[in-house]
C-alpha cells in the first residue's frame, strides 16, 4: 500500500521581509510567548512532512506526517552529476526570503460570465494557450511545490494566457514577475515543457491528451519547469499567498489540487533532486 498522509495545522506571524532562516530554524515544533505547540498530536515517527503557507506575513501553516520513505534520494548525490539534464537542482527553503507588494486586481465574474468571455476570446485570437511553472524547494529533505492561493480557495501553479503576438517563455517570466517579483524580472530560468493539458470545451474538464473526436480545442495549457537560483526575494501580491506543498501531499490529490498539480509529481518522475552543499 502506498504512502498516505494526515494532516494538523498552526499558523506563525513575523513581520514582513523576514528572511525564512528566522521562520523555519529548527526545532519547528516550539513553545513560546505567542505560540504554544505540542507534538502530542503527531505520530511518532522519525521525519513529519509539512506545507508551509508563506503570506505577506510569512504566515506558515503546517500539515502533514509521512514516514521517510525518500529521504535517501535527498542525500548522497554524486555532484559530479548535478549537470546531467535529468538532474534537478534544489535548495533548501530558508535560502529564500518573502515580503508583499500591493494587490493585483481579479476579475469578478459569474461562471457563465466567464464562459461567455472565453467564448468572445476564442471568436477573437482563436486557440487559447496558457502556459504554467513548477518550481521546487527543498524542506525536511522533500521536494517542495510552490503554489498560488487565490481568495483563500483556488490553487494553482504560477502563470497565465498567453497574449498575441507574445512566446510562451516571455508569457511565464511575464507572469512570475507579476506574482513573485516586484518589478519586471527576465532573471526567470524558464526550462523545458513537461506536459501539455487540453480543454476541449468551454467547461471545467482538462485532459492530458488530445480527445480522438475533438478537432478544434478551446484551451491548451503548457507546464513549464522553471529552475531557481540557490537564493532570491519573492514578492507575493496582497491578495495572494504563496504555499509550499510537499509533492507527497499533491500526488494523485486531484479532488484538492485539481488535474494539472496533481499531475506534477508523474511530470518530475524522470528526474533525479539533488541539494548542493552550500555551506
Amino acid at each position: 500500500m502506498g504512502p498516505t498522509c494526515s494532516f494538523s495545522f498552526f499558523s506563525l506571524s513575523v513581520p514582513s521581509g523576514t528572511a525564512t532562516s528566522s521562520v523555519f530554524s529548527p526545532p519547528l515544533i516550539t513553545t513560546n510567548s505567542k505560540l504554544k505547540i505540542t507534538n502530542s498530536a503527531l505520530p511518532t515517527t522519525p521525519l513529519v512532512y509539512r506545507s508551509y503557507i508563506l503570506s505577506r506575513f510569512c504566515s506558515v501553516s503546517v500539515k502533514g506526517t509521512m514516514a521517510d520513505d525518500h529521504s535517501s534520494s535527498m542525500a548522497g548525490r554524486n555532484v559530479d552529476a548535478a549537470h546531467s539534464t535529468n538532474v534537478l537542482d534544489i535548495y533548501p527553503l530558508n535560502h529564500y526570503y518573502f515580503a508583499s507588494k500591493e494587490a493585483l486586481p481579479f476579475k469578478e465574474e459569474t461562471l457563465t460570465q466567464r464562459i461567455e468571455r472565453l467564448k468572445l476570446n476564442y471568436n477573437t485570437h482563436g486557440l487559447r494557450t496558457c502556459v504554467q511553472a513548477v518550481l521546487l524547494v527543498e524542506l525536511s529533505k522533500h521536494p517542495h511545490l510552490l503554489l498560488l492561493q487565490v481568495r483563500n480557495s483556488m490553487l494553482k501553479l504560477p502563470g497565465g494566457r498567453v497574449r498575441p503576438g507574445e512566446s510562451e517563455i516571455e508569457c511565464l517570466r511575464r507572469k512570475l514577475s507579476s506574482n513573485l517579483s516586484a518589478r519586471e524580472d527576465d532573471s526567470w530560468e524558464v526550462g523545458e515543457c513537461l506536459g501539455m493539458w487540453w480543454r476541449p470545451n468551454f467547461e471545467t474538464v482538462i485532459y492530458p491528451f488530445m480527445p480522438p473526436d475533438i478537432k478544434w480545442p478551446k484551451e491548451c495549457t503548457k507546464v513549464f519547469l522553471v529552475r531557481l537560483p540557490e537564493s532570491r526575494k519573492f514578492i507575493v501580491p496582497k491578495n495572494l499567498k504563496l504555499l509550499a506543498v510537499p509533492l507527497c501531499e499533491v500526488h494523485d490529490n486531484f479532488k484538492t489540487y485539481g488535474r494539472i498539480i496533481a499531475g506534477v509529481p508523474q511530470l518530475l518522475s524522470k528526474f533525479s533532486y539533488n541539494t548542493p552543499d552550500t555551506d
